[in-house]
């Protein structure tokens, strides 16, 4: 499902117009929180859970360099995700030739034609998501595994689906070989979604539909969010953050305008005669 073509000037696995081009790479007013708000929906939650978490020293330096001058100094301040872009291992989800760049201020190939994403544009969908401990995350397109294994330094509960069988196996072994033993991997069509674990408190997809697909709106708790892509053109896409009511009906927000490949379905399966 993480069908991110590798192209100059790739965000992200999304190619931004010119607008958005500028606020990406030079940085753009991020909204704050509301404060009271988020300590709200803290207090209505249970205990935070526990569960083991890889850490890497290798490399560390950068990752705390590539945080400072690439996330925090675009506006992006909430802990949990700093800390998650501080402890994930960039460098282990590229492929080795590319790894001396591997905290660079940019997308890179991993292979099939796809990137794993800039690590800002990680972080800001993230953020945008307001994900905490214990909610249930799904991710549409696991790509490397990269967005995966942040989200799990947030909550354990993350289920990841990509379409493309060597991309996905690839990120199931690389996850479980560096230690991230919460995330759930599928491969499969992540229009779909991934009823079996549903519901889910937030949503991340890395490619563009014409429209929300309705079984992940089916799929999101009331009150919770997806953050997604969304436009029939390449160039007519906007990335979107969706909130589902108690009623079911969605409110949605444009963040930035963007340019993502496809979503990618799985053939339809004819009747027999």
């Amino acid at each position: 499902m993480n069908r991110k073509a590798a192209a100059w000037g790739r965000i992200g696995g999304t190619i931004l117009v010119a607008a958005s081009a500028a606020l990406c790479l030079f940085g753009r007013p991020h909204q704050p929180r509301d404060r009271g708000a988020v300590a709200a929906e803290a207090t209505e939650k249970e205990p935070a859970p526990t569960w083991g978490r890889p850490r890497f020293a290798e490399r560390e330096a950068e990752r705390r360099e590539m945080v400072r001058d690439q996330i925090e100094r675009r506006g992006i301040t909430a802990p949990p995700v700093l800390d998650a872009l501080r402890n994930v291992p960039r460098h282990e989800f590229v492929p080795k030739d590319l790894q001396g760049r591997a905290y660079d201020d940019t997308p890179l190939p991993i292979g099939r034609g796809q990137t794993i994403s800039q690590p800002y544009i990680v972080a800001y969908m993230t953020d945008a998501l307001r994900v905490r401990a214990g909610d249930k995350v799904l991710e549409v397109g696991t790509g490397s595994g990269y967005q995966a294994a942040v989200l799990s330094e947030i909550t354990p509960n993350v289920f990841t689906i990509e379409i493309v069988k060597e991309l996905g196996e690839q990120a199931r072994e690389r996850l479980a070989r560096l230690g991230y033993k919460t995330i759930g991997c599928r491969i499969g069509d992540g229009y779909l979604g991934w009823p079996e674990h549903a519901p889910f408190d937030a949503i991340i997809v890395t490619c563009a539909p014409d429209q929300i697909p309705p079984p992940l709106i089916e799929q999101l708790k009331p009150g919770g969010r997806i953050c997604i892509p969304v436009g029939a053109g390449r160039f007519s896409q906007e990335l979107v953050l969706a909130t589902k009511d108690a009623k079911g009906e969605i409110a949605r927000r444009t963040l930035i305008p963007v340019v993502f490949v496809p979503l990618t379905r799985e053939p339809k399966k004819e009747a027999p005669p």
